[in-house]
């Protein structure tokens, strides 16, 4: 066991020792070569040269050049007073002629090198280096560990050997430790200093000094855990003294010692066991350790010794919370006390950059807030402490927390800590059947039941809580809004996510949550409190009414609030309704003022609104919809929105002050969302109409499917009309996508999917006015005007696209209605082709090509005439192949003759147009 014991400290030390100094030497041995480069091109820097020149014999090695003080040596002034002597010969000289190997004292780099080849001069750097490495650094490592490890290792003889016993081992082994301290520190006064540039990491006073705190730690650790020479609490205090007495020499001797010293001290009480346990005694200790390693960090501004000392003791206050379920509760509020009292009274004390804007925090804060809120956590939410009644005393850690925050705004990493852990805890009080009864696996809890207790206590505590970080979040974010943007966004976050997630989860663990009057005018007086807060921050920027990001996360806040405050006062219509008109407020806002997150509220209102309707299309409930068409709760549950949506991108296009909402995204995203939801509004009325009342996922009729796409090429002619008087980039994009969805609707289900030639449906048995005038003749109609009225104000192919629809519907209409003729009301292709009919289609395609023809000679449209002349092209087709072959008697000869007619005729058109052409002096082509 003693033997693990050495090897274990042996090779934390040399971790230690290794991991401080190696970045260190690569920053001075890059910053050598740097200087010894210009030393051999003749520019020697003047501030080393000086530096060189002024450095007394006997000063430490932190007042050597500049290089050598990284090493966290300390000054004169810590130690004793040091007389000036006459200048060191030696260290006149210039940086670059002092790095030869110690073994080489008397060379020195020949004036010739000065005009030496820059390859040369890299390659003995190099070699300069190594032998620096290994002579001076590497040597002074090895050295230390191997007197510490000697020294043990010539106690274990005598113990082999039999020479000694064991009190007079121990003793030997004791004086030896004291001797390296002793010998460390008389080296140090008499003037060492580091004589090689770059080895200031291999300073051997310290490492004198860690081998014997090495042997002593290990000395009274065998004389309590091996021999039992002393009783633990003796053994307790010196390990601790030891400790605590290396990491005071630290401030002589440099950081890589205080680790040794606090890596000793922290595991102190795992190597002093007692049969009975004292949590005093235990946190006693750490106190004095923590404080003393703040007091000495704090001198020397060693962050990493901090952090450390923070990670061992909250880790020590960890374990005994864990492995103690008798946990003494006082203990544990003592140490996160003197934990934030070592933060805020010795870390942070004095510290001259609290409000430097490059500095927004302390990276050591983290720690202590990570584990003293984690302790929060444990007495809160651990059903033993909870029981107890610890919750109460949690919280009082949260708001202390809040409180150091606040004291000292470098410790910024608290209010992160304490938000986080209190979110936590309230988040895991929600009973999860209140959220949803049928998640896998039973529930959001453990076993079906809420991760935390709640009770009148846990409701009282959320209310207090939620009003400190509302006081404390907006006070500290007004007070940092002109200048720390990063700590003003931070405690309005937190001053607004902490209050809403409290007023969640009561609601939800407390209140009725179909409807409950007292939790909505808990929320708006949140909306009130979030938004005058928001407006008190605003008024502190620089420039005034700026509108940052804390003010942003302020009115964000009030609008989430205002979310809650509709969900709990009213039922699921009116819900969704208000949703949809409170997008006007912060549009109607921008008159007065001009933050860039009113118009994303404004946005954040449409997203609220569409969650609510993909989770409930019939916005009151399938059982609760009424089966009258039209007057029913779909019409303002979709048209209301629409309407202030509508309202609302109105508003913010005509507030120039703000160009961000105005004039971007925010304003074209409601100018979509209102032609969305006007959209919505025809499609649901007409669903409910078509199926009786019912909003459903049955199949869908082509009859239903053709008021759907009649409401998309209506959709697109409004929005054109729209563009033209008011122009937007969603509103001529949104246009052409009604547009293009409108024909893919005919394509895939006019033609394919439901046409009632390859379906069989019933096409109605009115004459005129049925299934075929709804579903191909109108869509004709309104496409063909549309095509005509986009012509000079959307792109060229997208009114062509239109046009050849249309002509295609038309040709569809005209061709399904001579099927009709023969078939009557069910046309499906099965049921064959008679002659006549046969005959018919050839004659009717003739006429409509002659039609599509004219039509586009006086409409001066190409796409038209091309229609017309592939239609022609496929009734000589269908003459020539299919009629020859299937009709006989007089309806071929009819069917021969009437093509010839058109043709001649088609012709005849074509020469006098072609004669008026060339008289009026007009291309044929001309559009």
């Amino acid at each position: 066991m003693f033997e693990s014991l050495i090897g274990l400290v042996a090779i934390i030390a040399l971790f230690v020792i290794i991991s401080r100094q190696q970045s260190r030497i690569g920053l001075v041995e890059r910053e050598l070569g740097a200087l010894r480069s210009l030393v051999l091109s003749g520019a020697v820097p003047p501030v080393a040269k000086s530096s060189a020149q002024d450095a007394p014999v006997d000063a430490p090695a932190d007042v050597a050049p500049p290089v050598a003080a990284a090493a966290d040596i300390p000054s004169p002034a810590i130690s004793e007073p040091v007389a000036a002597q006459a200048p060191d010969p030696e260290a006149q000289a210039p940086i670059g002629e002092v790095v030869s190997g110690p073994w080489a004292p008397g060379e020195s780099a020949p004036k010739a090198a000065e005009s030496a080849a820059p390859a040369a001069a890299a390659k003995a750097a190099r070699r300069s280096d190594v032998e620096t490495a290994l002579g001076t650094r590497w040597a002074v490592w090895v050295g230390g560990i191997a007197l510490a490890l000697g020294g043990l290792f010539l106690i274990r003889y005598t113990i082999e050997a039999g020479i000694f016993g064991p009190g007079v081992r121990l003793t030997m082994a004791g004086v030896l430790g004291l001797v390296l301290v002793a010998g460390g520190e008389f080296i140090r006064r008499t003037g060492f200093k580091v004589p090689v540039q770059g080895a200031a990491g291999a300073y051997i006073p310290a490492i004198l000094t860690a081998a014997g705190a090495f042997i002593l730690f290990g000395t009274v650790y065998a004389a309590h855990g091996i021999y039992g020479f002393i009783a633990p609490a003796l053994a307790f205090t010196l390990l601790g003294i030891i400790g605590v007495a290396t990491i005071a020499a630290a401030l002589v001797h440099g950081q890589a010692l205080a680790g040794i010293g606090l890596v000793g001290a922290m595991v102190t009480p795992v190597l002093v066991a007692s049969q009975a346990p004292n949590p005093w005694a235990l946190f006693g200790y750490l106190a004095i350790v923590l404080a003393a390693t703040g007091v000495i960090a704090r001198m020397r501004d060693w962050k990493l010794l901090m952090a450390a000392a923070f990670f061992g003791t909250g880790v020590w206050t960890i374990l005994y919370m864990t492995d103690a379920p008798g946990a003494n509760l006082s203990a544990i509020l003592f140490v996160d006390a003197v934990t934030l009292a070592v933060l805020a009274l010795v870390w942070l004390a004095r510290r001259g950059d609290e409000t430097a804007p490059a500095r927004a925090f302390d990276w050591p804060s983290i720690v202590p807030g990570l584990f003293v809120a984690f302790s929060a956590l444990g007495l809160s939410v651990d059903p033993a402490f909870a029981a107890a009644g610890y919750a109460l005393p949690g919280a009082v850690v949260i708001a202390a927390m809040v409180a150091v925050a606040l004291y000292r705004p470098l410790a910024l990493p608290l209010v992160y800590a304490a938000g986080l852990v209190t979110v936590l805890i309230y988040l895991g009080i929600i009973p999860p059947t209140s959220i949803a009864s049928d998640f896998p696996g039973g529930a959001l809890g453990v076993d079906g039941l809420p991760v935390a207790t709640s009770n009148a206590l846990t409701l009282r505590i959320g209310i207090v809580l939620g009003l400190v970080f509302i006081g404390a979040g907006f006070w500290a974010a007004r007070r940092f809004a002109a200048g720390m943007q990063i700590r003003a966004a931070s405690w309005a976050a937190w001053g607004v996510v902490v209050p809403l997630v409290i007023l969640l989860a009561l609601w939800f663990t407390f209140g009725n949550l179909d409807r409950d009057l007292v939790y909505a005018a808990a929320a708006a007086l949140q909306v009130v409190i979030f938004a005058a807060g928001g407006e008190w921050i605003a008024r502190a920027e620089e420039p005034p009414l700026k509108g940052g990001v804390a003010v942003s996360l302020a009115l964000g806040g009030a609008a989430i609030a205002g979310l809650l405050l509709m969900h709990m006062a009213f039922d699921s219509g009116w819900t969704t309704i208000l949703l949809g008109a409170a997008a006007i407020v912060p549009a109607l806002a921008t008159r007065w003022r001009v933050y860039p997150v009113l118009g994303w509220i404004s946005v954040g209102a449409v997203t609220a609104v569409l969650g609510r309707v993909a989770f409930d299309p019939t916005i009151v409930g399938a059982g609760f919809l009424s089966t009258t068409p039209v007057f029913n709760w779909l019409l303002p549950g979709y048209g209301v929105p629409a309407l202030a949506f509508g309202f609302a991108a109105w508003q913010l296009a005509r507030t120039p002050a703000l160009p961000v909402a105005g004039n971007g995204r925010p304003r074209l995203a409601m100018e979509a969302a209102a032609a969305l939801f006007a959209l919505l509004t025809l499609a649901m009325l007409v669903r409910h109409a078509m199926h009786g009342g019912v909003i459903d996922t049955a199949a869908m009729t082509l009859a239903e499917q053709s008021i759907y796409t009649l409401i998309a090429i209506g959709a697109g002619a409004i929005l054109v009309a729209i563009d033209m008087r008011s122009p937007s980039s969603v509103l001529r994009y949104g246009s052409m996508a009604a547009g293009v969805a409108s024909v893919a609707f005919i394509v895939v289900r006019h033609f394919v999917v439901l046409n009632p030639l390859l379906t069989d449906e019933s096409t109605g048995q009115i004459p005129v006015f049925n299934l075929l005038f709804l579903a191909y003749l109108l869509p004709a109609v309104a496409a063909g005007g549309l095509a005509l009225y986009a012509r000079d104000k959307r792109p060229k192919w997208y009114a062509q696209m239109l046009a050849v629809v249309a002509a295609v519907l038309a040709f569809a209409y005209a061709t399904l209605s001579v099927r009709r003729l023969f078939k009557g009301e069910f046309i499906g292709l099965w049921s064959g082709l008679g002659q006549l009919e046969t005959y018919t289609y050839s004659a009717l395609w003739l006429v409509i090509g002659v039609a599509l023809l004219t039509a586009g000679v006086w409409l001066k449209s190409q796409v038209l005439r091309i229609a017309s002349a592939a239609l022609i092209a496929i009734a000589v087709l269908k003459v020539f192949i299919f009629d020859m072959s299937e009709l006989e008697g007089v309806l071929r000869a009819l069917s021969f003759i009437g093509l010839g007619a058109v043709l001649i005729g088609i012709g005849l058109f074509y020469q006098r147009l072609l004669t008026r052409a060339a008289r009026a002096k007009i291309p044929v082509g001309e559009q």
